[in-house]
């Protein structure tokens, strides 16, 4: 198990899993990397004991970008490598299994952009703008 203590890792120290089957456009890092400037670093990198990154690739790429000197990393090693492998890809595909409450969703999107103290690109939320209108329409 991991004993919770978050350790700063130089992003250059940290071991990308070889066989990463999730891929990273240069606009979905500079999206991350947004999203660490205005929000902070706000999930850590879980790691091995190798350093190896089980996940979190996209936001050590960010991490890079931005030139930051270390990261926040949760190292886990009570798996196997089998159980590292297919954690790796659970990590990536079960976030995608869920879906949006397309009102709530509205709701909240609404609620930003009427925000008085709105002092950031909507943009840092991952939606694009056209997103955006066709969800409040």
């Amino acid at each position: 198990m991991a004993d919770n203590t978050i350790e700063q890792i130089a992003p250059d120290d940290l071991v990308p899993w070889s066989r990463n089957a999730r891929t990273h456009s240069k606009k979905q890092l500079r999206q991350i990397a947004d999203s660490i400037e205005r929000f902070g670093f706000t999930n850590p990198v879980l790691i091995d004991r190798a350093n190896r990154i089980l996940a979190g690739h996209g936001r050590v790429a960010a991490a890079q970008l931005l030139g930051m000197a270390t990261v926040p990393c949760l190292r886990f090693e009570h798996m196997s490598k089998t159980e590292k492998r297919a954690y790796v890809l659970a990590d990536n595909k079960l976030a995608l299994n869920a879906g949006w409450d397309e009102d709530i969703l509205a709701a909240e999107l609404g609620a930003l952009l009427e925000s008085p103290d709105l002092d950031f690109d909507i943009g840092v939320t991952g939606f694009s703008v056209a997103e955006i209108d066709l969800c409040l329409e």
